[in-house]
């Protein structure tokens, strides 16, 4: 790999990145660069070569990284990206911020984001997958982005710039987000702290929060209108696909599809990204074979096959 530039922040080589994933599986990143804040991120990318891939990791939360590991400096944001600021409706969070932390924030304030509060991961990765809980949308609540591209240039993008649809945005290659700005309605501190308590009841009463996921595994299956027309009601659940194929509760070596609700996929212990990934793409063919339906991953899957590793 080439020689990588000076940074005020960490670089770490051979940063085996298991231990930041919640699915605690994967190989090793070349680089883990943990920059100081933006300036130095600016000018880490401004400076790299531009034969180095780059990726941006959040805090794992929906991610598999593959046994081999990962041919690229991973960029993980912390303490100088996770502030959140108020000024009236508008919220104001660095991308490290966690989902949860901002929801409750803004409650206290009496802004309504309390979508956020059940989502697992921080702010990046929620504008990255638009994501979304309970009928409400980051694209429903996103002002604008800053990030700092592959150049090291810093940007903003206003929301429509995101192109923000189910489960996806559009982004430069490379791009870094590094804060995001939401608007949110005005309500009473107590009534939204009650309604995030009912939503958090809700989950663990249907999710298995207890173990060890990276969230909804598949998206759902897109709707369709009278017309024939896919559309983005989603009325079609993953779960029930993946039930009706028979295939809650399936294992393979350490990984099952959860029996509490099926589109979760469980490292149940000692698991490798492997299994994990192999009993996804099972539960696929399965669901294809007994109902025409190819699911796609909203778990994001990086890296290289062990046997690909060189």
């Amino acid at each position: 790999m080439s020689t990588l530039p000076d940074v005020r922040g960490t670089l770490t080589p051979n940063k085996v990145l298991s231990d930041l994933t919640w699915l605690r599986v994967g190989g090793p990143a070349d680089w883990l660069f943990q920059p100081a804040d933006a300036d130095d991120l600016s000018d880490f990318l401004r400076d790299l070569s531009e034969d180095v891939h780059v990726f941006p990791m959040g805090v794992g939360s929906n991610l598999i990284v593959r046994d081999g590991g990962l041919r690229a400096v991973v960029i993980r944001l912390g303490r100088g990206f996770n502030g959140i600021s108020i000024d009236g409706t508008r919220v104001t969070a660095g991308a490290a911020a966690l989902d949860a932390h901002v929801a409750r924030k803004a409650a206290d304030a009496g802004v309504d984001l309390t979508f956020l509060r059940t989502i697992p991961g921080a702010i990046g990765g929620a504008v990255c997958m638009n994501a979304g809980c309970y009928g409400s949308y980051v694209a429903d609540h996103l002002v604008e982005v800053r990030a700092v591209l592959r150049t090291g240039d810093v940007v903003t993008f206003p929301a429509s710039d995101l192109h923000l649809s189910y489960r996806s945005s559009v982004l430069p290659e490379g791009a870094v987000v590094i804060e995001a700005v939401f608007e949110g309605q005005l309500d009473n501190p107590a009534a939204l702290h009650e309604r995030m308590e009912d939503q958090l009841a809700k989950r663990d009463a249907t999710q298995p929060t207890k173990d060890r996921t990276a969230g909804s595994t598949f998206r759902n299956p897109a709707g369709f209108s009278s017309t024939g027309k896919a559309d983005d009601v989603h009325d079609l659940k993953a779960w029930k696909v993946i039930d009706d194929a028979g295939m809650r509760g399936a294992t393979r070596g350490g990984a099952q599809m959860s029996p509490k609700h099926s589109n979760f996929l469980v490292n149940t212990g000692g698991a490798t990204a492997a299994d994990l990934e192999g009993l996804g793409e099972e539960v696929r063919k399965k669901v294809f074979l007994h109902s025409g339906i190819e699911l796609e991953w909203e778990i994001k899957r990086v890296g290289e096959p062990l046997a690909d590793r060189t």
